[in-house]
């Protein structure tokens, strides 16, 4: 289906499900993979139109997620009207802001206290069985991305055998460390982009939850990083470390699977690893294939976040000789980032 046709769709189902001839949209979002998002403004007031081209991605996985998730008491957008065939839903909506927009050094505990409240109810909810594992393969394929697409593609880099051989070996001890922590629902990316307030209501009856239809089985300390070592905000060391205390003590105290603080620290370290290179493959694949350069500008903050981290690892060692002999040279030397 043409962009026209699928507008012209879009528009009419729209207009239908509101019983409103009269009803016009507006692009809400961007950046949501093929799915698009719609703010209808009809004569009862303002929704929320998801569309997601069938042909492209199917709105399924994110629909079963969501109920998932709302039976297990996480906050997640209401569904209103859908038409699955045609991957159309009508959404309730919640605002134009995500904590992104809001979050600052002054609200910033109570907001984390409040996402915290809503990681708990996730991590919380038992996965299903045929929810996909966070394994070993999956693990690999992400960290791929870094020497592909950042080294490769965005630095120019053709790496020898000795340097990809200390790569693997790296990415070996990453993902045995991703697979011996326990595992529970992780969302993947519960940043504060995918976190939105609820206007007219205290902070702690919120946020709604995004973006989550990518949920797996896997480590419990991956959505604690994603939250806390965000893509598009940083936050100095020692606020973070009293935010992973304070979740730490929460999650001991309604009975997940954490391990004592000092280990789960580490967990936290060496998956934020694997994060940080797999969100600088993404930034540089999808300035590269996408046409989306502007993301790659963000990757000075994942570059600080393992010079914060790899020192601290011996095992990490031939992961800090290739960003010394490497990465910084090649950034130095052009003009990249």
């Amino acid at each position: 289906m043409t962009d026209d046709l699928r507008s012209s769709a879009r528009l009419a189902w729209t207009r239908t499900a509101l019983a409103d001839p009269h009803a016009g949209l507006a692009r809400a979002s961007t950046d949501a993979g093929f799915r698009s998002y719609w703010r209808a403004d009809g004569r009862d007031g303002s929704r929320i139109v998801m569309d997601s081209p069938p042909d492209k991605e199917d709105v399924r996985p994110w629909l079963r997620m969501r109920e998932l998730l709302e039976r297990g008491g996480v906050r997640v957008p209401r569904v209103l009207a859908q038409d699955v065939e045609a991957g159309f839903l009508l959404l309730e909506d919640l605002g134009v802001d995500t904590y992104l927009q809001v979050i600052d050094a002054d609200n910033a505990d109570a907001l984390f206290d409040a996402a915290i409240a809503q990681l708990l109810k996730l991590q919380a909810i038992p996965c299903p069985d045929d929810l996909p594992d966070y394994d070993e393969a999956l693990l690999m394929r992400e960290l791929r991305l870094f020497d592909e697409w950042f080294l490769g593609r965005e630095l120019g880099l053709a790496l020898d055998r000795a340097t990809l051989e200390s790569l693997e070996l790296v990415y070996r001890r990453l993902i045995d460390a991703a697979l011996a922590q326990p595992r529970v629902l992780v969302h993947r990316d519960f940043m504060p982009r995918n976190l939105m307030p609820i206007h007219g209501r205290p902070a702690d009856d919120g946020p709604a939850v995004l973006d989550f239809q990518d949920a797996v089985r896997g480590p419990i300390a991956y959505d604690v990083l994603s939250l806390f070592k965000d893509a598009f905000l940083g936050w100095p060391d020692d606020r973070v470390d009293a935010w992973i205390a304070r979740y730490h003590a929460r999650a001991r105290a309604v009975g997940l699977p954490v391990p004592d603080l000092g280990e789960f620290r580490r967990d936290f370290d060496l998956i934020g690893v694997q994060r940080h290179l797999k969100v600088l493959g993404i930034f540089a694949r999808l300035k590269h294939r996408d046409g989306k350069p502007r993301y790659i500008a963000d990757a000075p903050r994942f570059l600080d976040y393992l010079d914060g981290v790899v020192p601290q690892y011996p095992e990490l060692t031939p992961l800090a000789d290739v960003l010394d002999r490497l990465v910084r040279p090649a950034l130095h030397t052009s003009d990249h980032i």
